[in-house]
């Protein structure tokens, strides 16, 4: 039986990270949602659908689902989480049933069903399912809004680490005057080098640092942690527990418990908390956030005109795709910055900015878009990838969502 994991509307709660990529290439932990789904299903054979703009642009990173197609197949939810158990109760599920959420589907099984009408610009439509399936209530988990993300971090990198990498193992190069505390719960790869005066503390969590990792000379790292392929932890960098560092990354200064999606740059010194940046960010000299309020209250976060209650006392800047800081940055607690924007100058800027915005505390204006879509070609060409037609095409879908969605949140 082929799987089929798709989209719902529920994407919009997780802009801005996702205008650029599907729910679940999400990270959490080492691992990308979809990762953790093909290693929880492992031998069969996955479809997918998104946001039409996304099957358009994505068509290369797996089999579009064909909804007119009827066949038996198993719908995950690209927001699922796995759990331990979650395969068997899945596998369980009986045809033409459903498994819900707080009203939200996590999983379906279809039997030999046209499912043209169950789906929309590439997106499920929810009511049509719990109508017209046999709805059953779920512990499955979901991720609802970024933080969800920053909060599993932690549990999800042990979990990473102890289902991928052998304990205690070292195929990277270890310097002479690397330190490290509780050998076991550390691995490090291929190509990695660790340099003289690192210390890497495993005693809270593992420690995985992946393939071709510069662990620069005196940099201090504390797991549960994750250093991607191909990236650099610059001289004297504080990394703290909880933190994930994706691919191509350079990351310096202090961070701790924060997810940077890959393809990243906070090089200098600053700090960096409770926080979730995605792809193509570079982040200025002494950017610093806040992830917890001076009156030690619950933040509260504005998305698209909202206020909403995150229920946490910690929680940093969630930052979207080709976005940049200028030095000497600050951002208040729950701050939210969309796509593509430039952010500079003295005070704090608002506690949400919208997407292809420039400016500051002093006010924000719309940042033109083909100086947006040039500074991405300079960007993307520094990691030898070509701005190609189809990178074009997404940038001008994302810009459309984003003036839609973001419209009555947007600061002329």
């Amino acid at each position: 039986m082929k799987i089929v994991v798709f989209e719902d509307k529920g994407f919009q709660n997780l802009l801005p990270l996702v205008y650029f990529r599907p729910v679940w290439d999400l990270r959490c932990g080492a691992l990308t949602l979809l990762e953790k789904m093909k290693n929880s299903f492992r031998d069969r054979t996955f479809l997918f659908t998104a946001r039409q703009y996304l099957n358009d642009y994505f068509p290369d990173r797996g089999a579009l689902f064909q909804p007119s197609q009827p066949r038996d197949y198993l719908f995950l939810n690209g927001r699922w989480l796995p759990a331990p158990g979650d395969v068997e109760k899945i596998d369980a599920l009986p045809e033409n049933a459903a498994f819900v959420k707080n009203d939200r589907v996590v999983a379906f099984r279809a039997a030999g069903r046209d499912m043209s009408d169950y789906f929309s610009g590439g997106l499920m439509l929810e009511d049509r399912i719990r109508n017209d399936f046999d709805s059953r209530s779920s512990d499955l988990s979901l991720i609802e809004y970024p933080w969800d993300l920053i909060d599993a971090n932690g549990a999800q990198l042990a979990a990473d680490f102890s289902a991928n990498c052998t304990p205690g193992k070292f195929d990277g190069k270890l310097e002479e005057g690397v330190h490290i505390l509780n050998r076991q719960n550390v691995y490090t790869a291929s190509g990695s080098r660790i340099y003289p005066g690192t210390v890497i503390d495993a005693e809270a969590g593992p420690v995985w640092i992946d393939e071709n990792v510069r662990i620069m000379p005196n940099a201090v790292l504390e797991g549960p942690l994750y250093v991607g392929k191909s990236s650099v932890v610059k001289i004297g960098a504080k990394i703290y527990e909880n933190t994930s560092i994706g691919p191509v990354c350079k990351v310096g200064g202090e961070v701790e418990e924060t997810i940077i999606h890959g393809f990243s740059n906070k090089q200098h010194d600053g700090f960096l908390g409770h926080s979730y940046l995605a792809e193509w960010i570079n982040i200025g000299a002494d950017t610093n956030n806040s992830d917890l309020k001076n009156n030690y209250g619950e933040i509260t976060v504005s998305l698209y005109g909202e206020r909403l209650s995150t229920g946490k006392k910690f929680l940093g800047l969630i930052m979207g795709d080709h976005s940049k800081t200028a030095i000497n940055t600050m951002f208040n607690t729950g701050t939210v910055v969309g796509v593509n924007c430039n952010i500079y100058g003295a005070g704090f800027p608002p506690t949400f900015i919208p997407s292809f915005s420039w400016g500051g505390s002093s006010g924000l204006r719309e940042y033109n878009f083909e100086k947006a879509v040039e500074v991405a070609k300079i960007v993307m060409a520094r990691r030898n990838i070509d701005f190609s037609q189809k990178h074009l095409h997404l940038f001008e879908s994302i810009k459309a969502l984003a003036t839609e969605i973001e419209n009555r949140a947007r600061v002329q």
